[in-house]
This record gives C-alpha cells, sequence and structure tokens, in this order.
C-alpha cells in the first residue's frame, strides 16, 4: 500500500495500523465493543435490537442520517433473510461504515512543480499549530524542504508558538510582527519559496470562530493572494477538527467549506475520545476526505487516513 501525498505516492509505514489501533481504543470502546454488546447473544434480529442499535450508533457519534441509512439497509437484509445473525449484522454495519467513508475519498492534488501551498484553516483550540507542526515533520520525511507561514498575525503569542513548532521540526518559518497583514506574510513567504526551492509551504491562519464574517473574508483574501503568486494555489486547504467536540465539529466544517473552500480534514485528539464515529459523520454529511487523524501528542502521532486501515483497526 502507499499513501497519496501532493507530490505522488509514498510508501505506507509498516506499522501504520497498530499505532492506529493504538490510537483510537476509545472509538472501538465506544463503537465496535457496545455493537457487539448488544448483539450479545440474541438469535432473533427484531425491532427492540434495532432500536439498541440505532441508540448505541447515534451516541458514537457517526449522525443521524448516516445511523438511518444503515439501519434502512440492515432492516432490508433481515426482512429479505441474507443477514439473520449477531456476526451478520456486525459485518453489514462493518461494510456500510467502510463505504461512506470511502464514498468521500478523493485523491490528493498532484502538483507538478513545486512549491505546493498548503492552507491550514480552523477555531481556536482545535490544534491547529500543533497540527503544522507535525505535517512538517511529516513532509521532511517524505525528503521534501518545508517552508512555515505565521499569518496568524491576528492572536498574541500565535507567531511565537508555531516559531517554537518550527525548531522542533527544524524547518524556517517566515513571520512579521502580531497585527501585521496576514495576506502580505502570505506574500512573502511564497516568495521566498519560489527563491528557496521549497517543496512545501504550509499556510497558518488565524483560529476564527466560524461565525466572524469578517475573518472569513480575510481568509477569502488570502487565497487570492496565493493565486497572484502561485497560480492554481493553495492546492490544499485543510481544516483542522477536533474530534472531542463531535457533532459541533460539523457545523465548523460546514462553514469553513464554505468560505475558505475546504479540501480535507485533519481531525486531532481522536485517542481522546470514544465518539470518533464523527469522521463517518463528516464523510457522509459534507462528502470531504479525511487526510490526517491525530491521534498522540508526539511529532509522528499525526497519521495519514485511509478508510481500509481505519475501518479494521476498529472491527478487525
Amino acid at each position: 500500500m502507499a499513501i497519496q501525498t501532493l507530490f505522488g505516492a509514498v510508501p505506507t509505514e509498516p506499522n501504520l495500523l497498530d499505532r492506529l489501533k493504538t490510537g483510537i481504543q476509545k472509538t472501538r470502546s465506544g463503537l465496535v465493543d457496545r455493537i457487539e454488546d448488544v448483539l450479545a447473544g440474541k438469535k432473533e434480529i427484531d425491532a427492540d435490537l434495532l432500536e439498541e442499535l440505532e441508540y448505541t450508533l447515534i451516541t458514537a457519534d457517526l449522525g443521524v442520517r448516516t445511523v438511518e441509512e444503515i439501519l434502512e439497509r440492515v432492516r432490508r437484509q433481515v426482512d429479505r433473510g441474507t443477514a439473520g445473525d449477531a456476526a451478520q449484522i456486525r459485518n453489514l454495519i462493518r461494510e456500510e461504515l467502510l463505504e461512506v467513508l470511502r464514498a468521500s475519498e478523493t485523491q490528493v492534488r498532484a502538483v507538478s512543480a513545486a512549491p505546493a501551498v498548503v492552507m491550514v484553516v480552523g477555531v481556536n483550540g482545535a490544534g491547529k499549530t500543533t497540527t503544522i507542526g507535525k505535517l512538517a515533520h511529516r513532509f521532511l520525511g517524505e525528503g521534501r524542504k518545508v517552508l512555515l507561514c505565521a499569518a496568524d498575525t491576528f492572536r498574541a503569542a500565535a507567531i511565537e508558538q508555531l516559531e517554537v513548532w518550527a525548531q522542533r521540526a527544524g524547518v524556517e518559518m517566515i513571520r512579521q510582527k502580531t497585527g501585521a497583514d496576514p495576506s502580505a506574510v502570505v506574500f512573502d513567504s511564497l516568495q521566498a519559496a519560489k527563491a528557496r526551492g521549497v517543496d512545501y509551504v504550509i499556510v497558518d491562519t488565524a483560529g476564527r470562530l466560524h461565525t466572524k464574517e469578517n475573518l472569513m473574508a480575510e481568509l477569502e483574501k488570502m487565497r487570492r493572494t496565493c493565486q497572484r503568486v502561485i497560480p492554481g494555489s493553495p492546492h490544499e486547504v485543510w481544516l483542522v477538527l477536533d474530534a472531542t467536540t463531535g457533532q459541533n465539529g460539523l457545523e465548523q466544517a460546514r462553514r469553513f467549506t464554505e468560505t475558505a473552500g475546504v479540501t480535507g480534514i485533519v481531525l486531532t485528539k481522536l485517542d481522546g475520545t470514544a465518539k470518533g464515529g464523527v469522521v463517518v459523520a463528516i464523510a457522509r454529511e459534507l462528502n470531504l476526505p479525511i487526510r490526517f487523524v491525530g491521534v498522540g501528542e508526539k511529532m509522528d502521532d499525526l497519521l495519514p487516513f485511509e478508510p481500509e486501515q481505519f475501518i479494521a483497526s476498529l472491527f478487525d
């Protein structure tokens, strides 16, 4: 197996599945173990059992619409007699979840000439700065040259925090003073990237409340600046969402998608919640691919997301 990047495929890390299994133990307990508890010892698939299943799936944050669709298919299979025992129901749910995740998958847009520009957006506290540091570390591990753009000039100490992560990852950073025009920092960073032969520019943006229309307009201005300096950029816009916020993250994602042209999701703190089913809700409701998931505090605890491996780490 290989992982798709903006510059082509790289080999999948050999222990990726094991690390994912460890990182999503709480979600496994909150979803798969509870499904198995509901099904345990049941010889008949009746209305009461299906109601229990529905409650279990909804409380795992899979999303009401997704749960309704899954259970409707389960009911059809039961009525036809093609799913009559617990193992078959479990496998049917597994297949349905995998199908939802696969349906939202899209290839990362290939970049023919460096630099590739990745804009990172999200609300305060979602883990955006940490994610950028981990992305830089990952891209360096692929043998790429990385430059960080400190375009969060709105929040005090944001630039300093990003600088800490730049030093930790061992990459350069372009910055201006707090209060500077973010689009000016983007312009400087992309010019520097072209001059220095950089492969990836990762643009940090102010952690915005999705209700702040003027700040969302600023994001759009930054996108236009990217396009002026490097036509076709930003090549990816990744929204960082905190998995522990569950369904609340969906509304954030909707607003950012409308304004910032989000192309993918980075879901952080997945190791800290039993409601990792929100991965499925995001894919179903927004038709957006999950690009990476955060499963810990270490620099290499940001893992590329692949539907098959995610579902296997839950069910197998």
